[in-house]
């Protein structure tokens, strides 16, 4: 058997002898040759070991094996016993997603405390058909069947080298591992299709490992077309600078659902949230885990989850620098005459302003006496009237004098705090714009 492919997997690695590389390794066949790969090739690597406690004495000597190994080559090693079976109660998550999410926590801290330039696994050809087809009953799309992908920070150098093939190089390079019991039963869903359906198929089908490859190929150079064609796309119905999508040119996409989940499936939304939401009435709200989707008249407003932040800020108008949410500057001026003040000025009489002044969000039930009007306004039927979007509803900001609102902050003073002809004594209020 020809172990070319296999010997020259790692020389984009060599060829940039500063790295510090951190791999993953339990001990199996496949980290194992990817070690002494590491190794002779001469990069420089850590091993990380995960101790999962799932096996008893086994996996406790898995972690030895791993250890000696290091050891009798000098190698940076790092291990790790996770509580799984308390993980993945307190997480409602099967063992093997427990045991996933609970490895790549791990191996972030340790990049961010040694600065580790890549995390190597040691992932196969095999590992990528087993996903491919796992992800294929599950009605997964494109991107699920496009198997193990590498990311700037985790790369899978034996990806495309088949199981048999790192066996046989290891046997032929007497490179030990350890064999992991659990891969023998049908205890997980990988196993099972490994087991009944993928092994007695390559049985009598050898050839199809490298007829896959080719299709991953295909695949892969089908997805960075489309991934271009709707990037473009995005481009002509989304606005960076407002987070708003064209409602109309949404319509107006063909395949529409395919189009709507790569747009808005990073911020958590499924295709057919959207599609509903796209049908609803204005203000209708979409929630995901992290953002919010707004149904506007003529778009669609994105905006992130925040957390619950402080709303209320008492004014002291004695104190010049205050942890204030707006810009605001006052001063008090002394018999000035009637004039026409902007929307981001308020000319209010001081008398009439109680001792304390507070900055907050509006309230359900929320009204003033706007000036140019006669009688009192809600304040949610002022915010309609001036066209206001849900978002500029909730980032205004109102002035207060006790329970009164004094000025809806940039945009309209109540009438009942404004002077007369003439005053003695006023406090201007401007927002500086």
């Amino acid at each position: 058997m020809k172990f070319e492919e296999i010997k020259n997997t790692l020389q984009d690695l060599s060829d940039y002898p500063a790295m510090n590389v951190l791999l993953a390794h339990s001990g199996g066949v496949d980290s194992s040759v990817l070690a002494n790969l590491l190794f002779s090739k001469k990069i420089k690597f850590s091993v990380a070991h995960c101790n999962f406690k799932l096996r008893d004495k086994d996996s406790d000597a898995d972690e030895k094996f791993v250890m000696d190994w290091c050891n009798k080559h000098s190698i940076p090693f790092f291990t790790k016993c996770f509580d799984i079976r308390f993980y993945k109660k307190e997480n409602k998550q099967s063992t093997q997603i427990a045991a996933r999410n609970l490895r790549y926590e791990w191996f972030k801290e340790l990049r961010k405390t040694h600065g580790f330039t890549f995390l190597l696994t040691a992932h196969n050809l095999n590992d990528q058909f087993e996903t491919f087809l796992i992800n294929a009953s599950r009605g997964t799309g494109i991107s699920g069947l496009l198997g193990i992908k590498n990311t700037e920070w985790l790369k899978r150098p034996l990806k495309n080298i088949s199981k048999s093939e790192i066996i046989a190089y290891a046997n032929s390079n007497q490179i030990q591992w350890r064999e992991d019991a659990s891969n023998a039963t049908d205890a997980y869903l990988r196993n099972q299709f490994r087991h009944h359906l993928i092994e007695p198929w390559l049985e009598r089908n050898p050839n199809t490992l490298t007829n896959f490859k080719s299709t991953l190929n295909y695949l892969n150079e089908a997805d960075l077309f489309l991934q271009n064609k709707l990037e473009t796309l995005k481009k002509k119905i989304f606005n960076k600078q407002s987070n708003e999508f064209d409602l109309n040119a949404i319509e107006q996409i063909p395949q529409k659902e395919f189009c709507i989940h790569y747009l808005f499936s990073p911020f958590g939304f499924s295709s057919k949230e959207v599609i509903k939401l796209l049908k609803a009435q204005k203000g209708k709200v979409l929630f995901s885990s992290s953002h919010r989707l707004i149904k506007e008249h003529k778009t669609l407003v994105l905006s992130t989850l925040k957390e619950n932040k402080k709303e209320n800020f008492i004014l002291n108008l004695e104190v010049s620098q205050q942890d204030l949410p707006i810009p605001l500057r006052w001063e008090t001026l002394l018999l000035v005459q009637k004039k026409t003040w902007r929307a981001h000025q308020a000319a209010l009489d001081k008398k009439k302003l109680k001792s304390q002044l507070i900055i907050r969000k509006y309230q359900k039930g929320d009204y003033f006496y706007p000036t140019k009007m006669n009688g009192k306004k809600l304040l949610s039927k002022f915010f309609k009237d001036e066209k206001y979007t849900t978002l500029e509803k909730e980032s205004q900001w109102l002035l207060c004098s006790g329970e009164d609102i004094v000025w809806v902050i940039g945009k309209r003073c109540d009438r009942r705090f404004i002077p007369k002809e003439t005053y003695s004594e006023i406090l201007l209020m401007q927002l500086e714009i």
